[in-house]
């Protein structure tokens, strides 16, 4: 009994069993949803763009996007919606349908992340965006960025709207 105590207390020392820890998770919507949703709750919307194969996007996507003060400003201000750029799922948002383009064998692009996350005639992953209520693009990055740099875009942005 004792020894099983010991571990409880190791366990509990190096975060194992901390309930709180790793369990910070935004809340996705997608295209389709907006339109309803926002009818209830107005929001600014915070697209991340991604794929499968993009190491800096799983990088992020496991750090950054978990970070509870991140988790905390997209939930509370935004409608977070996580977009495939290689999807071939048809997307319906603003009256329109948005489809999957092959580029070659095996490869294309979502006309969406297309036209929402090209920057300077490029389009890079992770490509992060900000559309107000309007639905207007306010802000485009592509890359990674930690949590201390994605807080401040943040505030940042929603200080400017």
């Amino acid at each position: 009994m004792r020894y099983f105590v010991q571990i409880i207390i190791l366990l509990g020392s190096v975060g194992v069993l901390k309930p709180e820890a790793g369990y910070a998770q935004i809340q996705k919507v997608s295209f389709e949803q907006l339109d309803s949703i926002e009818i209830q709750d107005v929001k600014n919307v915070f697209l991340f763009i991604r794929t499968d194969w993009c190491k800096y996007c799983h990088k992020m996507d496991q750090t950054t996007l978990k970070n509870e003060t991140i988790v905390k400003l997209l939930t509370d201000h935004f409608y977070f919606i996580e977009l495939d750029a290689e999807s071939k799922t048809n997307i319906k948002y603003q009256g329109r349908t948005f489809k999957y383009k092959p580029t070659g064998n095996d490869t294309g692009v979502h006309e969406l992340a297309k036209q929402l996350g090209t920057i300077n005639g490029k389009l890079n992953y992770p490509a992060l965006v900000v559309l107000n209520t309007k639905n207007e693009i306010v802000f485009q990055y592509d890359g990674y960025l930690n949590a201390k740099e994605l807080e401040a875009i943040l505030k940042e942005t929603l200080h400017k709207m």
